[in-house]
């Protein structure tokens, strides 16, 4: 049964410009089929082609042979041609919707048919495709022959149309493919090769037209054109391929693509219908690759891991000669092997181990420890014991030994400079050849140790912990080092926990290990820190007594870089003896914390008490003497300090050089709170005004102004005149004191006196003339008169008023 057929020819208008109208239509195709078909036939010859041309110039013309799909399903498979005197003529077969080829040949494939007619005939024949000789195989120049010739000479393009042709079958928004090519026959050549890699259910609905002068308006996706029509490589709507141009630079990274690629230019076709006969989905890389591998033909890193990683997902898919084929070709010596396809050759090693012999799973499994030896992947997993038994498995191994176990020993000798995943693979390798490392063992854990505290998220990999549930020395020999470190390095060590759960739940003490594991949820769920380290401590199974060192863990999990406060201090020296603190070496985080306590920390004095006594060969010279500050500060607020207040207080400073500013805040400020106090001796006072120190005299004026001094002043007339007494007296002994005491009179007690009420001012006056005698009563009445707080510039303007 024939096809629809449509001839459409071109005619010339008025003005002479070429037209086209239908010269024979099959009455099958309907009207609005024919208005979509006009457009995909008519013909624009190259530019600067003559109207009139020989027979042999009109041969050389492009023939636009094209494959297009229409709006209502059907298909329009058509040839045009030039004719004489600028003209052309379209013959196309209409195939109705769900239609296929007769034969099922590909559309390209009627590129040679004899069937196609360049004028109208005079009656309907039988359509090309129906006609074509029974070979479904192509025919003028899309022999297998040729096409092998055709895809040599454009090997270095082939990888990347395929690639674009995947694209564009997979989603039809994707950018169509452009081929720039002198001839159209060519331009067939290159749908034909697509054609045989594609899916079948692609390769039959790939659209294309092998000549146009305008790719713009075609919505094929197969475009070709001459390269004087060739559209900007940069427009988006298109991908350009110039075979007639410079080759390509760069590969592509399209395993599918290069796979066929390859397969082409080895001439062998036929491997594309062997490779569709295995399991995969559409455009999958693994059948193509597997099946080259097998035929003998290289391929690169990425499509040897597509062929491993097909056969790791379908181990039973191949038999034991084919799965030899591609595990031999996986093995061969390769200058371009990658990382991903050792961990593809991995994942198949796995998925064959325990279903084929150690003929075909043993060379798999030395490549591997070999690439682990001698390769820059840290994370590529030594392979199972298991791929090395029977003779085979064990004369691989054995090899291997030979070969790489002097290598090995000398790099974890020479200490592993490649991070802590080097250092687990290599113990992993050196386990699984059986290679003796023990001696080096203990110096190989210390640095791992102490690499994992430098960097705990280097110990994140799954590799770490099947370490140490491999080899049990190395695990017990790695926590106790961890241990042994991390009463030095307890921030660094909870990190380390925190990213990866060691286990160490088994019969080894491990206390500092256990604290720092407990610390994150302890510190979690409360905000007292003491509490934080009474629950962090039974964490660790043992006592401070015993194991005093489980203390400095603690402190450290605790407080880390931050100071205790003076009260937290005292209850871990309380809680704790001191030759715990010294064996810990903690007790320098208790002076640290006295020496930061502010000056309202009561717990400062009590502290600093302690540690004088608690730790008298540890302090310092100068750490002592800051300690005896606050201590003095002590003795002046429980009242029991020796005589010579000012000259102990101004020794300790010396002795503390340099003090800091909080202890001598508390001792300073003390003396002065002390001095400002009823009842103080008025021998330290007189030696403390005449004493000229600028720090002490700035003590006393920053104390006689808090709060405590304020009420007193406000309730107490005798304290008032107690004050005023003082502050008025010694004018002679020294700038710093006159400056003080002037500076207290006028802004300390005048407010407090002014505000006083006149029954309260006389009790002021008759304390004062208590303290001294009447001329002390009389200096202080002219010192509360008004006209005293007019100031130089009152006094400048009362002159003027009287001289007036």
């Amino acid at each position: 049964m024939s096809l629809p057929q449509l001839h459409y020819t071109s005619v010339a208008s008025g003005d002479e410009v070429p037209a086209g109208r239908f010269t024979a239509v099959d009455p099958a195709i309907a009207g609005p089929v024919r208005a979509e078909a006009a457009p995909l036939l008519a013909y624009d010859a190259p530019e600067g082609t003559p109207g009139r041309l020989t027979d042999a110039r009109l041969r050389s013309l492009p023939v636009a042979f094209g494959f297009a799909a229409l709006s209502d399903g059907s298909h329009l498979l058509s040839r045009t041609v030039a004719t004489g005197a600028g003209g052309f003529h379209a013959h196309a077969v209409l195939l109705p919707p769900g239609a296929p080829i007769p034969g099922r040949v590909l559309p390209v494939a009627a590129w040679g048919a004899a069937g196609w007619l360049s004028a109208t005939p005079g009656r309907m024949l039988s359509d090309p495709l129906t006609t074509m000789s029974g070979a479904p195989g192509p025919a003028q120049g899309l022999t297998r022959e040729g096409l092998g010739d055709f895809a040599v000479a454009r090997s270095p393009w082939i990888a990347a149309v395929l690639s674009d042709l995947r694209r564009v079958s997979e989603d039809p928004s994707a950018p169509r493919v452009v081929l720039v090519e002198r001839q159209s026959a060519d331009v067939a050549r290159w749908v034909a090769l697509a054609t045989a890699v594609l899916p079948r259910e692609h390769a039959e609905r790939l659209t294309f037209t092998t000549y146009t002068r305008d790719p713009g308006r075609r919505a094929h996706q197969v475009i070709g054109v001459l390269p004087e029509d060739a559209p900007d490589i940069s427009d988006p709507r298109f991908r350009v391929h110039t075979a007639s141009g410079p080759r390509p630079s760069g590969t592509v990274a399209d395993a599918w693509a290069g796979t066929a690629a390859r397969i082409w230019r080895s001439r062998s076709p036929e491997l594309f219908r062997e490779a569709a006969e295995l399991p995969g989905e559409p455009f999958a890389a693994g059948p193509l690759a597997v099946t080259a591998l097998g035929a003998g033909i290289a391929l690169g890193s990425g499509e040897r891991a597509a062929a491993a990683d097909w056969a790791a997902e379908r181990p039973y898919a191949l038999d034991e000669k084919r799965t030899l084929q591609l595990t031999d070709a996986l093995t061969a010596p390769a200058d371009d092997r990658t990382a991903a396809e050792c961990a593809a050759a991995l994942r198949l090693l796995t998925a064959l181990d325990g279903r084929c012999p150690a003929a075909v799973t043993a060379p798999l499994a030395a490549l591997l420890v070999t690439e682990a030896v001698r390769g820059d992947d840290v994370d590529l997993e030594p392979p199972a014991r298991s791929a090395f038994e029977e003779p085979a498995g064990e004369r691989a191994l054995a090899a291997l030994v030979e070969e790489l176990g002097d290598e090995l020993l000398a790099e974890l000798a020479a200490g592993v400079p490649r991070s802590v995943a080097r250092t687990v693979q290599l113990l992993r390798i050196v386990r699984l050849l059986g290679v003796d490392c023990s001696e080096l063992l203990p110096a190989v854990v210390g640095r791992l140790a102490r690499a994992l505290l430098d960097d705990p998220e280097a110990g994140g990999s799954r590799a770490l912990l099947d370490l140490l549930d491999e080899q049990f020395d190395v695990r017990t020999a790695l926590l106790g080092e961890l241990d042994r470190l991390a009463p030095d390095h307890p921030a660094e060590t909870e990190r380390l926990l925190v990213r990866v759960a060691l286990p160490f739940t088994g019969t080894q003490a491990l206390p500092h290990l256990r604290m720092c594991a407990e610390a994150p949820g302890a510190k979690a769920r409360g905000t007292d820190r003491v509490a934080v380290l009474h629950t962090v401590l039974r964490a660790a199974g043992m006592s401070p007594f015993a194991e005093p060192l489980v203390l400095r863990t603690a402190v450290g999990l605790v407080w880390g870089g931050d100071t205790p406060t003076a009260g937290e201090a005292r209850t871990l020296l309380g809680e704790t003896t001191s030759d715990a603190h010294r064996t810990a070496g903690t007790w320098s985080n208790l002076v640290d914390a006295a020496l930061a306590a502010p000056f309202d920390d009561e717990d400062a004095t009590e502290l600093a008490h302690d540690l004088l006594r608690g730790f008298p060969q540890e302090l310092g010279t100068q750490v002592r003497a800051r300690l005896m500050l606050l201590d003095f500060a002590r003795e002046l607020r429980s009242g029991t300090p020796e005589a010579g207040w000012t000259d102990r207080a101004r020794t300790l400073r010396a002795r503390a050089e340099p003090a800091g500013p909080l202890p001598l805040e508390h001792a300073f400020g003390a003396l002065a709170e002390r001095l400002l106090a009823p009842g103080r001796p008025g021998e330290e006072l007189y030696a403390f005004v005449h004493s000229g120190d600028e720090d002490l005299i700035a003590a006393y004026g920053a104390a006689a102004r808090r709060e405590a001094v304020l009420a007193l002043l406000g309730a107490d007339p005798v304290y008032v005149a107690d004050c005023f007494t003082v502050w008025n007296a010694h004018p002679h002994a020294g700038a710093e004191w006159t400056r003080t005491r002037t500076a207290l009179l006028d802004e300390v007690l005048r407010p407090v006196v002014r505000g006083l009420s006149p029954e309260g001012l006389a009790a002021v006056e008759q304390a004062v003339e208590a303290e001294g005698n009447s001329r002390t009563l009389d200096a202080f009445r002219a010192w509360n008169r008004p006209s005293r707080s007019l100031g130089r510039l009152g006094r400048r303007i009362a002159g003027r008023v009287r001289r007036g």
